[in-house]
């Protein structure tokens, strides 16, 4: 089990590290330290306060048929962001893109990798 969440850890470092290398909004500093740590921290913030996030916002997420999750995503990402001194945001609009963008090749990175990796 440690081994999997040690695995899908870095596959969001590698999903993070791809985003801040396409997207001109959003950056990550300090190299790969960096990108482990965004990673870290934007994985406990995802895990403790998203499912909250997202059963608050859920009535919204249903009238929008599922495009507020960006928002959602977009705001754990500025979350993330003003808990860590690594993630540069040139605001809310790059927050929500790169939310996207990191689930778009964190899915990939799992595709290719094998996320379920034990």
């Amino acid at each position: 089990m440690l081994k999997g969440v040690l695995w899908l850890w870095a596959i969001l470092a590698g999903a993070i590290a791809l985003a801040a290398a396409v997207l001109p909004g959003f950056d990550v500093e300090e190299g790969v330290l960096g990108y482990v740590v965004v990673a870290l921290v934007f994985g406990l913030v995802n895990a403790v306060i998203g499912p909250i996030a997202r059963l608050l916002t859920l009535p919204i997420t249903l009238m929008t048929l599922g495009l507020f999750t960006l928002v959602v995503n977009g705001a754990m990402l500025a979350l993330a962001a003003w808990i860590t001194p690594f993630i540069e945001l040139d605001g809310f609009g790059s927050a929500m893109v790169a939310a996207l963008v990191i689930s778009i090749f964190s899915a990939i990175l799992t595709r290719i990798v094998g996320g379920d990796r034990t």
